[in-house]
């Protein structure tokens, strides 16, 4: 949360730190894991702020991005892991449905969640491209959304403050999809043949 005001520039930089994750966030992967921390930890912590006092929304979002930029680089094999594991457990969930019925059994999910964070720190390169790519890619939607947002003539507001929804772009457009798909390929493509080229 943020005051109105600052809607344009938090935009752009939403583009601009989605472009650099997207074509060159395995190369510049602290750097992108710094830019994701800052974001997070600034929405965190200026929601905790009223929406009347703008000098707190700002100090806190500087205050809890320093924080959540530095948590996300020191947690940078931990963030692998975890990704690892998310996909495994993912994995469990989406195909249990075709062996047997209800949830799948909690060793079912902990085996390929462990294999999951085992293969994502072997396979760390591709797993920093693939997910660099797509979220840099929804980065990059979200911000550019915010940016036309912010231009569009808009009925009387209640407060003067701007939200973040960084998930909920793609229910008021039913094209944002398809081009986080295109946009993510895109920067996977990029990457694989370019930025993230063994040198």
């Amino acid at each position: 949360m943020l005051p109105l005001a600052y809607q344009t520039p938090a935009a752009l930089l939403l583009v601009l730190g989605g472009a650099l994750a997207c074509f060159a966030g395995y190369r510049l992967f602290r750097i992108v894991l710094a830019i994701y921390g800052f974001i997070l930890g600034a929405m965190l912590a200026s929601s905790t702020m009223g929406a009347s006092n703008t000098l707190g929304m700002v100090a806190a979002a500087i205050v809890g991005g320093l924080v959540g930029a530095l948590v996300l680089v020191f947690a940078y094999f931990i963030g692998i892991a975890l990704v690892g594991a998310g996909l495994g457990a993912l994995v469990a969930h989406v195909t249990w449905p075709y062996f047997g019925a209800g949830d799948p059994p909690a060793l079912l999910v902990i085996v390929l969640a462990v294999a999951g964070a085992i293969g994502a720190m072997f396979l760390q390169r591709y797993v920093i491209v693939v997910a660099t790519a797509f979220g840099g890619a929804w980065t990059l939607i979200i911000g550019a959304l915010s940016m036309t947002a912010a231009r569009a003539p808009t009925p009387a507001r209640t407060a003067d403050v701007w939200i973040l929804y960084p998930l909920s772009a793609g229910a008021a457009q039913p094209w944002v999809p398809l081009a986080w798909i295109v946009l993510g390929l895109l920067g996977t493509v990029v990457q694989l043949g370019i930025t993230a080229r063994k040198t």
